[in-house]
């Protein structure tokens, strides 16, 4: 059995990571993340009779910190990052020191302990990137694969896949809150785009990439879309259209001829029955 470390674990991603690896019998998961409040919420879900979860406060930031939080780690899961598009708009400095800086650390902790496995979690904000999120996103994503090919030691990986249906912040769970006051929701554009994907593939991918990497791998799955006009029809919302802003796309990609203007599409009848299950 392999002990693991999880950045950003307390995240929605996170907390599924840790439910899915405690069913498959991992001897220690280590849940690093910097919200007190967040962490201890998630630890309180979390079934774990046995006590193998080890609930650290911690910061990606901090290289110290993270050498410690490494010892004895076999397979590092790199989920850690600031996310919010509207603040790199506003905070760019914040998004690199979080989400450059933190991969540069989080290299050097898996190297300084010899970890056999790193697998970073990146996004589809990193192809064509138009926002300081996506920047940030794609030069993490390039600097772990780049270790593959630099470093000795531990094996370097990435996945990217698109927004995760009703992740923390995310639109689905916003609009709900917005339609128990109101009928009407803010729409960049019912033009727009956006990938599907569910918190179980998520945890699948990423899993399934740290139990078969060889290192230096960029994972990339196929998924379906959506256009957010149809999202606002299912979800029983009216639109108000605000217009897309510059730090958004109106399609995202995954990599070149992977696109959520290209991809299979979900009808409303489609959505509708989806959205029971998030």
């Amino acid at each position: 059995m392999s002990s693991y470390l999880i950045t950003g674990g307390s995240g929605f991603l996170g907390r599924g990571l840790v439910r899915t690896l405690l069913g498959r019998e991992a001897s220690r998961i280590c849940i690093y993340s910097r919200g007190e409040f967040q962490q201890s919420q998630a630890r309180t879900k979390i079934y774990d009779p046995i006590n193998r979860c080890r609930w650290m406060i911690g910061d990606v930031r901090d290289d110290d910190r993270l050498k410690w939080a490494m010892r004895g780690v076999d397979v590092v899961i790199h989920a850690a990052a600031l996310k919010r598009i509207e603040v790199g708009a506003y905070a760019p400095s914040e998004m690199v020191l979080t989400n450059v800086l933190g991969t540069m650390n989080v290299i050097n902790a898996a190297a300084t302990n010899k970890v056999d496995r790193v697998v970073y979690v990146g996004t589809d904000k990193a192809w064509h990137p138009v926002s300081p999120y996506g920047h940030t996103k794609a030069t993490a994503e390039a600097l772990i694969l780049a270790a593959a090919v630099e470093r000795v030691g531990p094996k370097y990986a990435a996945c990217r896949y698109g927004n995760v249906a009703g992740s923390t912040g995310s639109v689905i769970p916003t609009w709900r809150e917005i339609l128990k006051k109101g009928k009407t929701v803010p729409v960049t554009d019912p033009n727009a785009t956006r990938f599907w994907m569910t918190r179980d593939e998520a945890v699948d991918l990423v899993l399934d990439t740290a139990e078969q990497m060889k290192g230096g791998e960029l994972n990339i799955p196929n998924l379906p879309a959506y256009r957010l006009g149809d999202l606002a029809e299912a979800m029983g919302a009216e639109m108000r259209i605000i217009g897309l802003p510059k730090h958004e796309k109106l399609h995202e990609g995954m990599c070149d001829g992977n696109t959520s203007d290209l991809a299979p599409r979900l009808s409303v009848a489609d959505l509708k029955q989806r959205l029971l299950h998030v």
